[in-house]
């Protein structure tokens, strides 16, 4: 029999609703905190600026006194008797009398502007003071006056007091606040909060206040005046913020207890119903969490309450649904995987963005990588197609971007595999409406391969055979018509004739294989310690009649040792045999071909040098291109083969080949590192 749920969910709210109340209370609480903060503050700035204006009014008042004390001195007939007389010493004892009962920190006479007598402390520049004045003694502020005498007006009397700790702690007495007074000297770099208030009330002359936090401190202060205007030291006023926030502190330790109190009756009522409504949610969350992980086999238990006992109804439907589903989907990818691995093709799946997604072992197989390598990398940079027209194919001529468009697409792509190793691919591009493309890859390498080698070879056999063939037909021709009537010397001239035909077809068909080799990516290298003297030497007696047919000269200039280098010497033999046939073939007759060298600490640089008409500088056409010919080409002609031979053998010996610019004949440098005990040792 199944329970009627009896707890709600609104009973859940009550608990929601207690914790709001708290985060109220506190809310409320730290805003009234906040309110009467600033109002103490407000208290406390108000009361040192009124102690301020005290203090600076208090300061004005002594220099009244001052000024009327420097009166009474002048008015004194004492004192005069004892000028007219002259006599310092009784002079010096009623100054320093007066002095003493009128708490002074100093009295002097001056005639003329000249000092006659003084007593107490030294008092500077006297003559310049007008009837009262602030004067800045080094540290130490003060208060002075002076007055003309009355019976000789060329007499000055001139008394002062000093503002020193006594009347700064008379003055903080009268207002029961501390007082300082500060001369301008030492707020000339300020080196604290308070000194920056004070320098701020010297610089603005007029009242600042501020509350210094760090320090607890309410501060105000007033610029002092000399008598010409000029403020020279400030009066302060500081209160500690102990008195005003003691209040603040009493309310906010009220409020926070009543914060507490609060939090404390939310966090039983929680409890209570989390006893009844938390646990069976944890066990739904629970349930939620295994069907998440994958776990379809555990069921979901039902639940008290009517919404979480409905949740958990719901959620068991969707654990049984969800395993249904799951198992055909497993039965659909056994069946797709047996699929993939049984086609001889390669497959791999890509997303919108083109990141291979999926990618079975026959395309791994067939782009040398592994699964775990191609996941989620961009197809382009996995598959590496050869440029064309300087852009990868992927930018202009990518079959999964037409396929979006036609729904499938077909292309043809040379692929330049990470081990080397070249591969001509035929890819198939289906799409879907999420943009999911399925790529087929069919190998077309080796049909490419061949049909590639055949191209080049019918190309080239047609153009380049016939003019020697066709001399050396004539040349049988003519030694079979005529044997019985030929000298010695004219078959001889024939043979010989022959013979340089047979070195001239040997040396293209040498040249058309070779090209057919590096198309198809199988030009091997041979390393081994090799010198390259030998190795012009057999180039150059494998030239030698052609060249002499053609009444050239051969002058070899190489530096002496020639370091050896690592290197296929048949290869290199090559090299030089194109390179002597090139500078043969656009020399004029009766010229000299030179091979020099030179040596450095890191390179050994060969050329070959002829007296031809030079190779124009083009900046859109390399000489080094396959089939690519001179503009100035004699009738019997090679293919273009003979320099883009050569470029790709330098190559592949870690070199390079660069045609420096002449005003008259044409000189081709190849650059190869010199060999190392590490190169010679493999």
């Amino acid at each position: 029999m199944q329970l009627r749920p009896k707890i709600r969910l609104p009973t859940l709210l009550i608990g929601v609703n207690l914790a709001v109340l708290i985060i109220a209370i506190v809310g409320i609480a730290t805003v009234a905190i906040g309110l009467l903060l600033e109002l103490g503050d407000d208290q406390g700035l108000a009361r040192v600026r009124q102690g301020v204006a005290i203090a600076q009014n208090d300061v004005q008042r002594s220099g009244n006194e001052v000024l009327t004390t420097a009166q009474l001195l002048a008015e004194r007939p004492t004192l005069a008797r004892l000028l007219q007389t002259n006599d310092q010493r009784a002079l010096a004892d009623f100054l320093g009398q007066f002095q003493a009962t009128s708490d002074l920190a100093g009295c002097a006479i001056y005639q003329d502007g000249q000092l006659l007598i003084a007593v107490g402390t030294e008092i500077p520049a006297m003559p310049t003071l007008d009837n009262r004045a602030l004067l800045l003694d080094g540290a130490l502020l003060g208060l002075a006056a002076r007055v003309p005498l009355s019976t000789d007006p060329n007499m000055i009397v001139a008394v002062w007091i000093e503002l020193d700790q006594q009347y700064q702690t008379e003055l903080s007495n009268i207002l029961s606040l501390p007082v300082a007074i500060v001369p301008q000297q030492r707020l000339q770099t300020p080196s604290d909060p308070l000194t920056e208030t004070q320098a701020a009330a010297l610089t603005n002359n007029t009242i600042t206040d501020s509350y210094l936090r760090e320090q607890h401190h309410y501060i105000a202060s007033a610029p002092l005046l000399a008598s010409t205007g000029q403020p020279i030291g400030v009066v302060s006023v500081t209160l500690p913020d102990t008195q005003i926030r003691n209040s603040a502190q009493r309310l906010s330790e009220v409020l926070l207890t009543i914060a507490l109190v609060g939090g404390l009756l939310a966090f039983g009522l929680n409890l209570l119903v989390g006893r009844y409504v938390g646990w069976p949610l944890r066990r739904l969350t629970m349930a939620a969490a295994q069907i998440g992980r994958g776990d379809l086999t555990t069921p979901v238990a039902p639940a008290k309450g009517v919404e979480v006992g409905m949740l958990a109804g719901t959620l068991e439907d969707m654990r049984q649904r969800l395993r249904g589903l799951t198992a055909d989907l497993q039965r659909q990818q056994a069946e797709a995987n047996a699929i993939l691995a049984g086609i001889v093709e390669g497959v791999f799946t890509v997303d919108r963005d083109r990141r291979i997604r999926y990618l079975n072992q026959q395309a791994a197989s067939m782009l040398g990588i592994t699964t775990e390598q191609a996941l989620g990398r961009f197809c382009g940079d996995v598959l590496q197609p050869q440029l064309i027209d300087g852009l990868r194919p992927c930018e202009q001529a990518c079959p999964i971007i037409h396929a979006r468009f036609r729904g499938q697409a077909q292309a043809t792509e040379h692929l330049q595999l990470l081990d080397g190793r070249r591969r001509t691919v035929i890819i198939t591009s289906a799409g879907d409406a999420e943009q999911n493309h399925v790529q087929v890859m069919r190998d077309e390498t080796d049909i490419e391969t061949s049909r590639r080698l055949r191209d080049t070879i019918l190309a080239t056999i047609s153009h380049e055979f016939r003019t020697p063939l066709s001399a050396q037909l004539a040349s049988l021709e003519l030694l079979l018509d005529q044997l019985p009537q030929l000298s010695t010397a004219q078959i001889r001239q024939l043979i010989v004739s022959l013979q340089r035909g047979a070195l001239r077809l040997t040396y293209l068909i040498d040249n058309l294989l070779e090209s057919a080799r590096i198309e198809a990516g199988q030009l091997t290298i041979r390393r081994s310690e090799i010198a390259l003297d030998g190795v012009v030497e057999a180039a150059v007696e494998l030239m030698l009649p052609l060249i002499e047919q053609r009444r050239q000269q051969i002058e070899v200039d190489l530096p002496y040792p020639l370091p050896n280098v690592a290197g296929d010497a048949t290869r290199l033999t090559q090299v030089f045999v194109n390179l002597l046939a090139n500078a043969s073939k656009f020399s004029p007759p009766d010229t000299t071909i030179a091979i020099g060298g030179e040596v450095t600490a890191e390179h050994l640089l060969m050329w070959v040098e002829d007296e031809g008409p030079g190779m124009p500088p083009s900046p859109s056409e390399s000489p080094f291109r396959l089939f690519v010919r001179g503009r100035n080409e004699p009738e019997q002609s090679g293919a273009g083969l003979g320099l883009w031979i050569v470029q790709s053998i330098i190559e592949r010996h870690n070199g390079r080949i660069h045609v420096p610019a002449r005003s008259l004949g044409t000189r081709i440098v190849i650059e190869l590192p010199r060999g190392t005990d590490e190169d010679f040792s493999r």
